[in-house]
């Protein structure tokens, strides 16, 4: 199914790191004719890194989308009911905030815009970028793994030398997740060798 038309709703969570790979597939929903809500972290708008000011990334991503960020439990809100979502993505997803989803609770924008996607039966696509989804998070991740109306954009461990309980999901598959999760399939394989996409 095309993105065209499609109304999606974009979370981002806090793992810095992850933003220069997640930007290009915004961009690229954007230019295949999808309209693109942004939803944020307070962690996103307010941290700056090595990787980034935090207002900087707002900047971008609003000149992309050419929507203001949705930025709190109260304006996300209505992303269920009053304003439906084609689909929910929310990428990257940090192991914090995969433990909140996975257990419902909902104390961010993100996670409040998931959980009204969900109670519509919409898909809620998620991108995770975690150094312990092999460890403590394995339990949660295996719970949403097995939960109805979400599907995974296909990860792996991207450092297992150097990180073995880490997973990221390969982010040049955001669109082709989407357009698989609108027609209730996960894409496949969801388990892939992400380590080598950095070789």
């Amino acid at each position: 199914m095309s993105v065209k038309g499609k109304r999606i709703g974009f979370g981002l969570t806090g793992s810095h790191c992850t933003y220069d790979a997640v930007y290009p597939e915004i961009k690229r929903l954007v230019d295949n004719g999808a309209d693109v809500l942004p939803i944020v972290s307070s962690t996103v708008k307010n941290t700056t890194t090595r990787f980034g000011e935090g207002e900087e990334w707002i900047r971008k991503i609003e000149e992309v989308t050419g929507h203001e960020v949705i930025d709190s439990i109260v304006k996300a809100e209505p992303l269920g009911p009053k304003i439906p979502l084609d689909c929910m993505v929310i990428a990257p997803l940090t192991g914090n905030s995969m433990s909140k989803l996975a257990n419902a609770m909902t104390d961010s924008p993100v996670l409040m815009a998931a959980k009204a996607t969900l109670r519509g039966y919409r898909p809620v696509v998620l991108g995770i970028s975690t150094n312990d989804a092999l460890g403590l998070n394995g339990v949660n991740l295996m719970k949403l793994m097995a939960a109805k109306d979400i599907y995974f954009i296909p990860y792996g461990q991207d450092a297992p030398e150097k990180k073995p309980k880490s997973m990221v999901s390969r982010m040049t598959l955001l669109q082709e997740t989407v357009e698989a999760a609108m027609e209730g399939k996960q894409l496949q394989p969801v388990i892939v060798e992400r380590f080598l996409d950095e070789q």
